[in-house]
Parts: C-alpha cells; structure tokens; sequence
C-alpha cells in the first residue's frame, strides 16, 4: 500500500469500500454486473465512441485511416462499450504518427478531460448522452494484421508499420519494418513485381514504400542503407513470398 492508498486486484474488490465513483482505464475485461450494480463506473476510451468499441481503437483507427479520433468518458454497462458518453474530446491523426504517440497524446488528453469533469463535481456525471452513429468494433490486432503485403497500395503498408511489429519476408527469414514513408512511383516502376526491392524503395502498385528502420530475426535494428549492404542484394529480389 503505498502513500496509504489500497491497491485492489480484482473489481470486486472495491465493494469493501465507501466508494462512490470508480474511473476506469485500459482494462481488457468486461466488470461484473455486481459491481456495475452498486458502483458508478466512468471508462476512459480512446474512440470517439460508437466508432471503434471494443480493444484495440487506436490500432484500428490508425489502421482504418482515419483522420481524426478522439477520447470518450463513458458509463460502464454490461454491454462492450455500449454506455452513454459523459463527455467527448477530439483530435486529428497525423498521416504519419506511429502507435506509440498518438497512443500518449490520447492519454494526456484523457486526463485532461478527466481531471475537468472531475473538477465540476459529481453533477458532472448526472446527464449522459447516449451514443449515435455508426457503430464499429475494434477487435484485437493479429500476427496477420502486421503482416506487410507489398500487393496493396503503400499507403496501407505504411499504416501496418505505424501500428507496430510490421513484418515481412526475405530469403526465408522474417524481417520487421519499425519505421516507412510512402514516396510517389511516378510510374517508373510500372510492370515490377509487388515487393521488389530498388535502391531505397519497396515497390507495390500504388506508390513506393521506402523502408528507415528494419530488423531482421535475430539482429538488431539498422537503418535501410545498412541493412541493404549487408544484404548484398541480387537482381530481381524482393520482400515477401
């Protein structure tokens, strides 16, 4: 117990205590009704909600393309994601922002949002508004979800590896792509196959992927231009199968 606040391990736990509100973050399961019972819980969602409900809505966002997303502070419910929003904040998604920032900007903009209702009191948390829209499930991400198909266009490879642990092929081994941008053909690469590998650049068929950072399996991270002179590449190689 340290600076005298209790830690508890399980929801239920928090019943043995006078508690009136209970904040919620990040956690992969669903609460008892027991405890939904007798405990206002708020969830801080990184969704503009009912967009992207459910365990991965950053990853899928990013993966979706979508230009803007946002944090929701939200009843719990039995239901996944289901309950009414007590308050809403938006921000736009950089085309080129990884996982791990726009996963901290959310975080410090939950906060935030957090911290300003909780300042106003418990009439803060008396009016919800219940949730409109489209709705879409952001189910976990998968090994197959960061797997980089050069026969899509650039842009959706460059999203994989924003997402993180992106991989590929090459000569049998695994080889993971932490860091890309997309670059413009401009058709010089008309009639290549998808993967082909050309100085600095993947080929796929709607633009050029060119690769920063990348791991094969068992070494560690290099910059592109190390990584293609210790590979001493023949004509015509490429990633993938």
């Amino acid at each position: 117990m340290a600076h005298g606040i209790e830690v508890c391990e399980r929801p239920e736990d928090v019943l043995r205590f006078p508690c009136e509100l209970g904040i919620v973050v990040a956690y992969g399961q669903l609460i008892r009704g027991e405890v939904l019972g007798r405990l206002r819980l708020i969830n801080v969602h990184f969704s503009l909600l009912p967009r992207w409900r459910g365990a991965a809505p950053v990853e899928r966002a990013i993966l979706a393309g979508d230009e803007t997303t946002g944090v929701c502070l939200m009843g719990l419910e039995a239901g996944l994601d289901t309950g009414p929003v007590y308050a809403r904040e938006s921000t736009g998604i950089d085309p080129e922002e990884d996982l791990g920032h726009l996963r901290s900007r959310l975080g410090a903009l939950g906060d935030k949002l957090l911290l300003a209702e909780l300042s106003r009191g418990p009439q803060a948390f008396d009016h919800p508004v219940p949730q409109e829209g489209e709705v879409t499930y952001a189910h976990k991400i998968t090994a197959e979800d960061r797997h980089l198909d050069f026969g899509e266009p650039a842009i959706i490879a460059q999203r994989r590896v924003r997402v993180g642990r992106a991989w590929t092929t090459f000569r049998g081994g695994r080889v993971v792509i932490h860091e890309a941008r997309v670059r413009n053909d401009d058709g010089r690469s008309a009639g290549a196959p998808p993967g082909l590998i050309v100085e600095d650049h993947v080929v796929t068929p709607d633009g050029l992927l060119v690769p920063l950072v990348l791991q094969s399996e068992g070494r560690s991270r290099m910059d592109f231009p190390t990584w293609l002179a210790g590979a001493r590449l023949e004509a015509g190689e490429r990633f993938g199968p």
